[in-house]
């Protein structure tokens, strides 16, 4: 399996249009890594154009996109196609392009439905890039190289936590608890960081919960929350997420997290301290199970709590940096277009 880790330099400014169904709208945070993947890539002096399939047109456009998707392929005079997420894959699948790239990110091979959409459009890919190595295992793709989706570096890296807190209105005794996700997605498991919360309040009532995603918000506040928590819990279903944003972005912000085994957490966070990686028991999240995985998360998160120290997560992780997996794609394009 290809690891596209290292910086290399690049021959040329490439013309790249990215075709995906994951895009920032409406002032929602959906998509918001594809979208900093294409700023990374301009910066790097690369045209980028991008074209967005469903979201607002609806779920019909999955199936009638490929026209208008093949059209501007062929007209565009770009160097690459980059298909980020497969439900995307079937509306790009005879683009016609000689160098098609095809990004995958989780639930698009996790869940079976979405699997099914993935492989339709499967063919005609000269590369497949996978968020995590756990995700190519999945989808037993010896082939696929491994690119972890970067991390703005700049924007996220600790700032002055007195004044989070009090920006945010939040005590400066108070012992936060981060949800990194929209509360109504059920995927994201808040009923489950619910429960651990609730256990955490019973031993000490200064813990409270503050919520990440607040549709519209600036990305000054996205930072600021992540300089007021104490710690990032992160409960996602299993099988639903391939490389969580938001817990390398508290890495980058020097925030000790607390993560069931999803995705590539495991690797971001491994000899990262404090903090820590859960397992999911093998026997399901439901009766006593349930109940064990919310003691073993709220001891952890009170480990933490009571260590009371910044995480090293950002010295861990400087790989992470959304720029240098810029190059690290742009590596994979030059690398086609050579063959």
């Amino acid at each position: 399996m290809n690891n596209a880790h290292q910086h290399g330099t690049t021959d040329r400014a490439l013309r790249i249009l990215a075709v995906t169904n994951l895009w920032p709208e409406d002032g929602s945070y959906r998509g918001i890594f594809v979208q900093r993947q294409v700023a990374a890539l301009r910066s790097r002096g690369h045209h980028v154009d991008v074209e967005v399939v469903a979201q607002s047109r609806g779920k019909w456009d999955y199936l009638t996109a490929a026209p208008r998707v093949r059209r501007r392929a062929r007209t565009g005079g770009y160097d690459v196609v980059h298909v980020h997420y497969g439900m995307t894959a079937p509306a790009t699948r005879f683009a016609g392009h000689p160098v098609r790239v095809l990004s995958l990110y989780g639930s698009d091979i996790n869940v079976p439905r979405q699997r099914f959409m993935t492989r339709l459009g499967w063919g005609g890919s000269r590369a497949r890039i996978y968020v995590s190595r756990r995700l190519a295992e999945t989808a037993r793709d010896p082939a696929g190289h491994v690119v972890a989706n970067g991390v703005d570096f700049r924007l996220f890296q600790p700032g002055d936590r007195s004044a989070a807190r009090q920006a945010l209105g939040i005590s400066g005794t108070d012992r936060v608890v981060l949800f990194g996700a929209d509360p109504s997605r059920p995927v994201k498991g808040y009923d489950l960081f619910h429960e651990v919360v609730t256990r955490l309040r019973q031993r000490d009532p200064s813990v409270r919960e503050l919520i990440l995603s607040t549709p519209g918000q600036p990305e000054a506040d996205l930072v600021r929350k992540y300089d007021a928590a104490d710690v990032l819990l992160f409960t996602s279903r299993p099988g639903s997420e391939g490389s969580p944003t938001v817990v390398k972005e508290a890495a980058a912000m020097g925030l000790p997290v607390v993560s069931v085994d999803v995705g590539d957490v495991q690797e971001v966070l491994s000899g990262v301290r404090p903090g820590a990686v859960v397992r999911f028991p093998s026997g399901g999240v439901t009766g006593p199970e349930r109940s064990s995985l919310v003691e073993n998360l709220a001891d952890r998160v009170t480990e933490v709590l009571d260590a009371g120290s910044r995480a090293d997560g950002r010295e861990q992780n400087a790989w992470l940096d959304e720029h240098l997996v810029a190059d690290r794609i742009t590596e994979i394009y030059h690398d086609l277009l050579k063959s």
